[in-house]
């Protein structure tokens, strides 16, 4: 019978640690769905702009001096 009650333990933890690991790789695989890809890289230079400022990156004012000297007024 011990035999058999060491066999039931070592299944339940591995059941366990299974379950741990399982969960903690679907937390970090939903936590890496939420951010926002980074822009493609045929984005033009105006296009990647826009994009920045919508993550937050730069404020307006930066925003509005970057797209003057890019579109040349």
């Amino acid at each position: 019978m011990s035999l058999f009650g060491f066999l039931i333990v070592i299944v339940f933890w591995g059941l366990i640690i299974t379950a741990l690991v399982l969960g903690i790789r679907w937390l970090i695989r939903a936590d890496r769905r939420g951010q926002v890809p980074p822009p493609p890289a045929t984005m033009d230079p105006l296009e990647v702009l826009r994009h920045r400022y919508a993550k937050g990156e730069i404020d307006e004012e930066e925003f509005d001096r970057r797209r003057r000297t890019l579109t040349g007024g």
